[in-house]
């Protein structure tokens, strides 16, 4: 039985459930000819097939990366789709696998960037988990990676910057973790008193983090 069977799309059914579903029996089968159909199918002539697939396929990434990963190519891709709801799927599949493909990520970092620049705030969000993600990796990713981060937190709306704060807090370090303060500081007169809460907690860890580097991946 094809897997196509079972996504939302082919079952008449307008609600996430069957992909989700779709999504835990994979995981747990660890089934690599099911999910290598998906991929396949992420340029299916119906865009409610290709969305359903998109969808399976990062819930399977929340569930277990590797069996994901090997898809990087096809993620990013989608990167620069006409149709945004698989742009920012694609984003947020690439955010599930970023510390398992963080070279690859690290040369497409461009690509990346242009994304979030003309995404929707799903694209954006993601973009931020990911780049962070990459960053937390190796210190070279992160000296170049940061201050991209650090004019993202400078310049987003008030209301994303606890969120993705929260976000980049893994990659910082002990060289970095001065400006990051400082950017957060900056902002904080803009926040309501739950948004400063959450930032003032993002400022306590990162001084923490500055006196102890994170531990680097090796390559």
């Amino acid at each position: 039985m094809s897997i196509l069977n079972r996504i939302a799309a082919s079952q008449g059914r307008r609600d996430e459930a069957p992909n989700r579903e779709l999504a835990r029996e994979l995981a747990d089968r660890g089934d690599r000819d099911g999910i290598r159909e998906l991929v396949a199918n992420l340029d299916h002539p119906d865009q409610n097939v290709r969305s359903d697939c998109l969808k399976t396929l990062y819930e399977v990434g929340y569930l277990r990366p590797e069996l994901v990963a090997g898809y990087t190519d096809d993620f990013l891709r989608l990167l620069h789709d006409r149709n945004n709801r698989m742009v920012w799927g694609a984003m947020l599949a690439l955010s599930t696998i970023a510390s398992l493909c963080a070279d690859e990520l690290f040369r497409q970092r461009a690509k990346i960037q242009a994304a979030m620049a003309e995404g929707y705030v799903i694209t954006v969000d993601n973009g931020i988990k990911t780049l962070a993600t990459v960053a937390a990796s190796n210190a070279s990713y992160r000296d170049e990676l940061f201050p991209f981060l650090l004019h993202h937190l400078e310049t987003t709306r008030p209301k994303d910057v606890p969120q993705h704060a929260e976000a980049i807090l893994q990659a910082v370090d002990a060289a970095h973790a001065g400006a990051f303060v400082a950017a957060l500081e900056r902002r904080m007169a803009e926040m309501s008193a739950s948004q400063a809460s959450r930032l003032r907690r993002v400022v306590k860890q990162a001084r923490q983090s500055g006196k102890e580097a994170p531990r680097e991946r090796k390559h």
